[in-house]
């Protein structure tokens, strides 16, 4: 279950930021940001603080060979769906929304490593030792 809230951090993060739908902070940003300046920088600030968050355990946890490989499998099952003709690529909100799932993944895969981790292996991290 903790992997499955990281992964949906994540994605309403990136989904809050840029989607295919009116409703995301860029095209709010821009339609707004004469009258709402602050308001906008705030929001913007916040979605920063969010993605450095994100961002930084993720490299922490699988680097960029990891968040590459991710992608990479990501990306082959795609190629496989679109193959095998379970999947149309013709919509570009289609294509949005799939970066979007894709670049969430690798974040959740991120924030969830060392649990995925200390559940294969039974070890934990030195950040989960008490002392």
């Amino acid at each position: 279950m903790d992997i499955l809230i990281r992964w949906l951090a994540a994605f309403l993060l990136l989904a809050a930021t840029y989607n295919p739908t009116d409703f995301n902070y860029i095209r709010w940003a821009l339609g707004n940001h004469e009258a709402q300046l602050s308001v906008v920088v705030l929001l913007g600030l916040l979605l920063s603080v969010g993605y450095i968050i994100f961002l930084r355990a993720t490299l922490r946890s699988i680097g960029l060979f990891g968040m590459i490989l991710i992608t990479a499998i990501f990306a082959a099952l795609i190629w496989v769906l679109y193959d095998l003709g379970l999947l149309r690529l013709e919509n570009p909100g289609v294509q949005t929304w799939l970066g979007i799932l894709a670049l969430s993944i690798v974040l959740g895969v991120g924030l969830s490593w060392s649990i995925v981790r200390r559940r294969l292996s039974g070890q934990a991290d030195v950040d989960d030792v008490d002392a």
